[in-house]
């Protein structure tokens, strides 16, 4: 076990928001003698985790998971509201564009400045200046006031003084993502050098690709809450299975004559356990509740898979399934068994149906209202058939 350098235990930051409303002439004038009522954000919740000696963590997370609070509080630059940290050395940070800069000073000047800030004497920023300045790519520029930076060259110069102070623990956050390709080849190979030699990291990021590449671990937030800690391409599927159950979410269509109600689908496995991510050909157990105030004869319940476009795989009902259901009234609940299911990595969307056995009455139709996540060893595309290849001799 490496050495933590950085440990968060149950950490929570917490803000005080004004409600929105009108914001008329009237209501700024009773502001003023009346305080207006605030309302509390959480944008963390209890996030704990541990970054060992010469690791690097990747934080991801949908925008609002409160990724750019979190290195904010490591950084110093916020407090937390519950919660404790415990760093130890140096940290210096790139958290958002130009922080740090002094927009009236120039290049040069602004470099010393964070230096000292960083308890850098005149003379080691004298020393490393150079460097700072041929990493950049600002040597034309260096005596310019950096309010006349383009974003590509605050971001530049920004990051060559991050590294160049020699911190032991580097903060990121998705500032690479404004330079051009060949400046960000140089930063990556800058922070692997960097991890050679021993320092930690915490970069935020969009780019799933190069956070998977260059992270030992990854924290996945979602909503200031941790839904994942672990390996990078563990976390990383992790995630994007998150993004597409979210966008499967939006696909929800409900409509009947609501005579009868479906009020609730359930998945599990074998063991009872309710989950809607499954590995591929694992058996599933579907518990479908309904409720029927007045009694319907020989009703048909049906259900369909479809993938996460909305494209159907299957589908059938107990109609089909010459399955006899002489009537329902009041509560009950009818169970579905998939002795397998074999269709490919991704999200598949479950819906369900109740409807007469004529077809010309729809009590209640949940369209793509359930998203399983649906784990696969190896890759095929749709529904897996077992197949066998012959190749002549």
């Amino acid at each position: 076990m490496k050495q933590a350098i950085i440990e968060c235990r149950d950490v929570s930051k917490k803000f005080l928001l004004q409600r929105s409303g009108s914001r008329t002439l009237k209501a700024a004038m009773l502001g003023l003698f009346h305080r207006m009522p605030l309302r509390e954000f959480w944008a963390l919740r209890d996030v704990s985790f541990s970054v060992g000696e010469g690791e690097t963590l990747g934080i991801i997370g949908a925008n609002g998971a409160g990724k750019s609070t979190l290195l904010s509080i490591l950084a110093g630059t916020l407090t937390p509201s519950a919660g404790s940290i415990r760093a130890q050395g140096r940290i210096s940070s790139l958290l958002e564009l130009g922080a740090g800069f002094h927009p009236e000073l120039t290049g040069r000047e602004n470099v010393f400045l964070w230096g000292s800030i960083m308890g850098l004497s005149r003379g080691k920023m004298r020393d490393r200046f150079d460097r700072i300045v041929d990493f950049a790519e600002l040597r034309d520029y260096i005596d310019q006031p950096v309010k006349h930076y383009s974003s590509g060259m605050y971001v530049r110069l920004g990051f060559a003084v991050a590294v160049e102070v020699d911190p032991d623990i580097l903060l990121v956050d998705e500032v690479l993502s404004v330079g051009d390709l060949s400046f960000q080849k140089k930063c990556l190979q800058r922070m692997d050098d960097f991890r050679k030699r021993g320092k930690t990291m915490l970069i935020v990021s969009h780019d799933m690709q190069t956070i998977q590449a260059i992270s030992s671990q990854i924290l996945f937030l979602n909503a200031g809450r941790v839904l994942g800690h672990g390996a990078p391409d563990a976390m990383v599927g992790k995630y994007e299975s998150h993004l597409q159950m979210a966008h499967a979410g939006v696909m929800r269509r409900e409509w009947g004559t609501r005579e009868a109600l479906i009020t609730q689908v359930s998945f599990c496995g074998t063991d009872g356990q309710a989950k809607n991510e499954f590995l591929w050909n694992e058996p599933v157990h579907v518990a479908i509740r309904y409720q029927a105030p007045h009694r319907i004869e020989q009703p048909v319940f049906g259900f369909s898979i479809a993938d996460q476009s909305g494209h159907p795989l299957y589908g059938n009902n107990t109609q089909n399934e010459a399955v006899s259901i002489p009537c329902i009234e009041g509560e009950g609940i009818i169970r579905l068994r998939f002795p397998r299911l074999p269709f490919s990595n991704g999200t598949v969307l479950f819906s369900v149906s109740l409807h007469s056995a004529d077809h010309k009455t729809h009590f209640h139709h949940i369209d793509n209202g359930y998203p399983l996540q649906i784990s696969a060893p190896f890759g095929f595309v749709g529904s897996y058939l077992p197949i066998q290849w012959e190749v002549p001799s």
